[in-house]
């Protein structure tokens, strides 16, 4: 699975939070949102980054565009521009598919 942790709903995650759900440093968190535009964390009044669920599901789709498709930042940027909608809704099922099979996992194991 790519992420570590199933994410408790909230309003506003930190950086470090985001970056133990997408199991990638922190760095790479910051890079992701200096270069891709539907990324808009709010930033608190010392300038840490607040990422809204919305972010977190964007960042969750770059995160599959770029290190389980494998596309470049460029080829990643291109995509989310012509075919946002296509992705999101493919990537929502793709979300409750793997949630499915992570419990089906769990309910096997514990037989």
């Amino acid at each position: 699975m790519p992420y570590k942790e199933r994410p408790v709903e909230k309003l506003f995650y930190t950086i470090g939070e985001v970056s133990k759900i997408l199991n990638v440093p922190v760095s790479t968190i910051r890079f992701w949102d200096n270069e891709f535009d539907i990324l808009k964390p709010k930033k608190n009044k010392k300038g840490n980054r607040l990422f809204m669920p919305e972010d977190l599901k964007n960042l969750k789709i770059i995160h599959y565009l770029l290190k389980e498709k494998g596309m470049t930042i460029a080829g990643a940027k291109k995509y989310l521009t012509e075919k946002h909608q296509d992705i999101d809704y493919k990537f929502s099922i793709r979300e409750v598919l793997v949630n499915i099979r992570e419990m089906l996992t769990d309910i096997r194991d514990s037989i």
